[in-house]
C-alpha cells in the first residue's frame, strides 16, 4: 500500500498507470486487481492511508500532553521545516490530489473535505484548550482562529511547491504566530509595548 501511495504520490492519479503499480509494488496486474481491485479502488485506499497519517500527526502534535500554545507555535513551525526541507518538492498528496480531482471525482472531492474538516477541528481543539488555560484572549473566536491557521499552513504548501525561499515560508508562519491574541504574560493590555521595548 506504501509503495503504491508513494506512486500516486509522486506522479498523480492520471500519471500513474497500472504497470507503474505493478512495478513499484512488485506485484502482478492479476494480484493487484485481486487484492485492491481496479487503479480508481487502489487510489482510494491510498489517500485514505496517507490522510490516516496526517491527521494522526496533526493530532498528537496538537493534542498531546502539556500547554495548548508551545504545542501549537512548535506545530507551525515543523510544518514550515518540513516544506522547506522537501528538497524533492513532492509536496502535500492531498493537496496535489485536490488540484487534480476534486472537480471530477465525488469520492476523493468527500474524502478531502473530510480530512479538511479534522484538520481544522483540530486545530480549534488546540486553541480552546489555550484559551482555557489563559495563554489566548477568552474572548477570540477560536472557530475563526483555526481557520486562519489552516489557510496559513495550507498556503505554505503551494508556497512551498512555487518554489519560495525558506525566509518566506518561515516569515509567513512567524508572522501568522504573531496575530494571536495572545493574553499578556506580565498583566499589561494586549498589545502593549514594555518599557524596555518603548
Amino acid at each position: 500500500m506504501r509503495a503504491a501511495r508513494d506512486q500516486f504520490w509522486s506522479v498523480g492519479y492520471s500519471g500513474t498507470s497500472v504497470d507503474d503499480l505493478s512495478a513499484a509494488t512488485g506485484l502482478g496486474r492479476g494480484s493487484l486487481y485481486k487484492a485492491f481491485g481496479d487503479k480508481h479502488a487502489l487510489f482510494l485506499r491510498a489517500l485514505d492511508n496517507y490522510t490516516s497519517d496526517v491527521l494522526e500527526t496533526w493530532r498528537t502534535a496538537l493534542g498531546g500532553p502539556g500547554p495548548a500554545l508551545p504545542k501549537l507555535e512548535r506545530h507551525v513551525h515543523n510544518v514550515a521545516e518540513e516544506i522547506t526541507g522537501d528538497v524533492d518538492r513532492r509536496g502535500c498528496m492531498m493537496a496535489k490530489t485536490a488540484a487534480e480531482l476534486s472537480s471530477v471525482d465525488q469520492a476523493v472531492a468527500e474524502r478531502i473535505a473530510d480530512v479538511v474538516r479534522g484538520l481544522h477541528s483540530t486545530l480549534r481543539d488546540c486553541i480552546a484548550q489555550a484559551q482555557a488555560e489563559h495563554s489566548i484572549n477568552a474572548d477570540a473566536d477560536a472557530d475563526g482562529l483555526a481557520s486562519l491557521l489552516l489557510a496559513v499552513l495550507r498556503g505554505l504548501e503551494a508556497l512551498g511547491k512555487a518554489r519560495a525561499t525558506p525566509e518566506v515560508v518561515k516569515g509567513a508562519a512567524e508572522q501568522t504566530l504573531a496575530l494571536l491574541p495572545r493574553v499578556p504574560t506580565d498583566g499589561g493590555a494586549p498589545g502593549s509595548t514594555s518599557p524596555s521595548e518603548a
